[in-house]
């Protein structure tokens, strides 16, 4: 289940929004984080947010613990992070009050503790985070589908540059930011991001643009004033988006996006069927995206030693998965399909009989496979693929399924195993 951390001044801590909220103080090796945090529910997703700048705004930006910050939400269990920031404009297409969904950044920063890592374990080596991408495309997408949904004045990409705070820029230094490509400037993201990719936190940005830096010559150079004015302004907006946000990680939000990329064809592959077609969600990026988000958050603390896929699609789920998992990947094919020395499993279809295969150095004894294919119907070559896996010696953690058709009783054949659906379509 997915647990998201907030940083910001978000207003997300409004009793109306937030069910079973309680405020705690947490201690990290890094000092104190920003403020206390408050711990709560929206729509049954867990929420933790912490105020950047304390509850006040007593904290400047370059004393922000930002470490101290990031290892709380990752000490509470935060699974993602997203966060609030006012930004000013560098580009005249970005206006006072547009959204801005961040996608890259540069630090200019100077003063700040941006690295968990003070020296290098001798053991375990250097450690170098790749920030190629530093934002995550999940949470990205999840912002910019709000902003969409409420149809606010929104950009979908765009590169902050985080400078040192208080000061506001020059106008050249205003200038060469923009020379550089940046698109919007603030003094407390850079810092944020790297920390979050370095403790292995997805996290994402909603940037609200306040006023025009100072480059722009036929506006008012950036006050703080100007800033909460449109900040204030527009306060509502973001705790909207934030809120959509949130309740798309709900189990239901989460599997109702999915059950909707799967189209149903009806008589199909004989009268009186009605076939699920896969397919049509696995061509889209953002719905196959989804499942293997939803598969990942299960397994990642499993201890997967290999993922096993069940001919064919389940071998474009399982390939996946074990690549995020970082674990292997088996394959289980029909008769005749492996080269090398196999082992074999028989099964009952509804007239006659069938054979799977697995090759018999595939698995190894003792080690956690987990068993994925797209859909499970009657059950009869997942109960297979459980036997082959248990005839190497191989221990099964669990069966993961996106569909499930409860009407043929399959989940029901397997039911000695431990097993997970994504998704339900009843009749068959």
């Amino acid at each position: 289940m997915a647990k998201i951390g907030i940083i910001g001044g978000s207003g997300l801590d409004d009793p109306e929004l937030l069910r079973d909220y309680q405020e705690i103080t947490i201690e990290t090796p890094y000092g104190n984080p920003s403020s206390n945090i408050i711990v709560g529910k929206i729509k049954d997703i867990e929420v933790c947010i912490l105020s950047r700048h304390g509850k006040k705004h007593e904290i400047p930006p370059t004393q922000v613990n930002n470490r101290a910050n990031i290892y709380a939400l990752k000490k509470l269990g935060c699974t993602h992070i997203v966060s609030t920031t006012a930004v000013g404009s560098l580009r005249e297409k970005i206006k006072r009050g547009d959204f801005v969904i961040l996608d890259q950044f540069i630090d200019f920063t100077r003063h700040r503790e941006i690295s968990f890592y003070e020296k290098f374990d001798s053991n375990e080596g250097a450690k170098h985070t790749p920030m190629a991408k530093p934002f995550s495309a999940e949470l990205r997408q999840k912002l910019i589908q709000a902003c969409r949904d409420f149809n606010f004045p929104h950009h979908e990409k765009g590169t902050v540059v985080t400078i040192e705070g208080p000061r506001f820029s020059t106008i050249a230094e205003s200038n060469i930011f923009r020379m550089w490509g940046a698109d919007v400037i603030n003094m407390s993201i850079a810092p944020e991001v790297i920390l979050a990719n370095e403790a292995g936190i997805p996290y994402a940005s909603i940037a609200m643009s306040t006023d025009y830096d100072c480059w722009k010559q036929d506006e008012e150079p950036v006050s703080w004033e100007a800033v909460l004015e449109i900040f204030n302004k527009n306060a509502e907006k973001v705790k909207q988006v934030l809120v959509k946000t949130i309740e798309s990680f709900s189990p239901e939000s989460r599997n109702s996006f999915i059950k909707n990329k799967i189209r149903t064809i009806p008589n199909f592959p004989k009268q009186g069927i009605m076939f699920r077609d896969i397919t049509t969600l696995f061509k889209d990026s953002d719905g196959i995206k989804e499942v293997a988000e939803i598969f990942y958050g299960r397994y990642k603390n499993s201890r997967i030693d290999i993922v096993a896929g069940i001919e064919s699609r389940g071998f474009i789920v399982g390939g996946i998965l074990a690549e995020k998992l970082k674990c292997g990947f088996v394959p289980i094919r029909k008769k005749g399909k492996l080269p090398a020395e196999k082992e074999s499993q028989e099964y009952n279809l509804e007239y006659g009989t069938d054979i799977i295969e697995i090759h018999k150095d595939a698995i190894s004894f003792g080690q956690r496979i987990l068993l994925v294919d797209d859909l499970i119907a009657t059950g009869g070559t997942a109960e297979a693929a459980c036997k082959l896996i248990e005839k190497l010696g191989g221990k099964i953690v669990e069966c993961a399924f996106i569909v499930n058709l409860p009407a043929l009783r399959g989940m029901e054949r397997i039911s000695k195993y431990p097993a997970f659906s994504i998704v339900e379509f009843e009749g068959e």
